[in-house]
């Protein structure tokens, strides 16, 4: 069997890793969509390296857009076969590829009427509403932790990866010529001392594994908790220079984190009296998927629950739903707070927030995870001092921050512990994914300290022949 790596290699977003066996079936590991990747992207998310039509199964590790993002589009151009996931993913995975149509569609309208101006011709989204309601017919969920049979080659189990509400690290039994083999997909390996999720779970030993990298070379501070840093943020933004605080956030995951951390201010009667939006239809309906589930949730969380039936709502806060409403906060000065997606502030409603405030010194913006370098967020914590926005070009007046213990994905320490419960002589190799090259240097060499001699940090579109 071999490996092929078209995504998530080298880079951190876009996940989609093709598993060949020697029969010639096919088996996609996640169907992410590149994003922030600045003029590159497009061309990115319209390029698979493989066909679609040869693909026989996909099995989805998690519903973040940079690992399900593509799926309607795979559908669209001849995938027939089943789409494994949980159940939770499932659920979060159909409003976020509805949502992203979406997008794209407003989008595709808006730089349309620029296109018609300079005589250029139309583009066409990568997929419409219609494509994500036909691909969720694939769908078919799995429970953690037990064994499920895709076919004659492959078993699959799906152990809590702790990242977001049914991620799961992927788990196969592969055989072929007459012996098993293991492999192993971390998906996004979540923390071991999240504020809402359990902790990721051991797995049995794997023969090939691939991991994940995203925080391969830093520690996430741990010294000052959420809700202090919130807290902080929210006195200078908004009592003292009595500005708009806008936290560009994910909507599965970032945003419950802020929303219980908000929560737990009011509940310690710490929170400012000021209004705080949600700006984010999204993260409206995500935010009720994670509720579904508090099977999923830490013991700290269900504690709390025993006195508080809403852990993710607090005085103050209101909910954004119509366009209108959200243009509406344009208009209105401080001081107030706007929690609105995408995260990496590269694309949504938080897009416009930030466009229509960065110019005043009043204004704050906070980064709540991590920002591809090539995307508005990061090219705003990098320091800019200009930045284009819908084609106009923008003086960074307002001050940028970042918060950087709120990464639902694992430091390097939590990715060592993620895979402390293997035998380091019986794993044949050991990918990184998911992370930028030189994160995944320093990595292999502390991996390699851990014992792991053969780490291979792949290529994109490159395959390798697993033996």
């Amino acid at each position: 069997m071999k490996i092929a790596f078209h995504g998530a290699a080298r880079t951190v977003t876009g996940s989609k890793h093709l598993l060949t066996l020697n029969n010639g079936k096919k088996y996609l590991l996640d169907c992410g969509m590149f994003q922030g990747m600045g003029k590159d992207t497009d061309t990115m998310n319209r390029t698979w390296g493989f066909n679609p039509a040869e693909v026989d199964h996909l099995i989805l590790s998690h519903a973040h857009i940079d690992h399900s993002g593509l799926i309607p589009k795979l559908v669209k151009e001849g995938f027939k076969g089943k789409i494994f996931c949980t159940p939770a993913t499932k659920e979060l995975t159909g409003v976020l590829l509805e949502d992203s149509a979406g997008i794209q569609e407003n989008e595709i309208k808006y730089e349309n009427k620029r296109r018609a101006q300079d005589g250029l011709p139309y583009l066409h989204p990568l997929y419409e509403t219609d494509d994500a309601l036909a691909a969720l017919d694939h769908f078919v969920a799995v429970e953690y932790d037990n064994w499920f049979t895709i076919d004659e080659n492959i078993e699959l189990m799906y152990t809590d990866a702790g990242h977001i509400i049914g991620s799961a690290a992927v788990h196969l039994k592969i055989k072929e010529n007459g012996a098993t083999k293991r492999l192993t997909f971390s998906g996004d390996v979540g923390r071991y001392n999240d504020a809402i999720l359990k902790s990721p779970e051991e797995f049995s030993q794997a023969d090939y594994i691939l991991l994940e990298s995203t925080y391969g070379n830093s520690l996430h501070d741990v010294q000052t908790t959420t809700p202090d840093l919130l807290l902080k943020w929210i006195e200078k933004a908004c009592l003292q220079k009595k500005g708009k605080l806008i936290m560009p956030a994910f909507s599965v995951g970032r945003t419950q984190e802020i929303l219980y951390a908000l929560n737990q201010l009011e509940l310690e009667r710490r929170l400012p009296p000021v209004e705080y939006f949600v700006d984010s239809p999204l993260s409206v309906k995500a935010t009720q998927i994670v509720k579904n589930y508090p099977r999923y949730f830490n013991k700290t969380i269900q504690k709390v629950l025993e006195s508080d039936n809403d852990p993710f709502s607090f005085q103050g806060m209101k909910f954004i739903k119509t366009v209108d409403e959200s243009k509406l906060l344009n208009f209105r000065n401080g001081p107030f707070v706007i929690i609105s997606a995408s995260g990496m502030a590269d694309a949504g409603r938080v897009k416009h927030h930030i466009s229509n405030n960065i110019e005043n010194s009043r204004n704050t913006i906070l980064l709540t995870g991590y920002c591809e370098p090539r995307s508005l967020g990061g090219k705003l914590l990098a320091g800019r001092k200009e930045v284009n926005i819908y084609g106009a070009v923008h003086e960074v007046n307002a001050e940028i921050g970042s918060i950087r213990s709120m990464s639902a994905h694992g430091d390097y320490e939590d990715l060592c512990h993620f895979l402390a419960c293997q035998d380091v002589n019986k794993v044949s190799r050991l990918f990184l994914v998911h992370g930028e090259y030189e994160v995944q240097q320093a990595f292999k060499i502390r991996l390699a300290n851990k014992g792991f001699d053969n780490v291979d940090i792949p290529e994109m579109h490159s395959e390798v022949v697993l033996t």
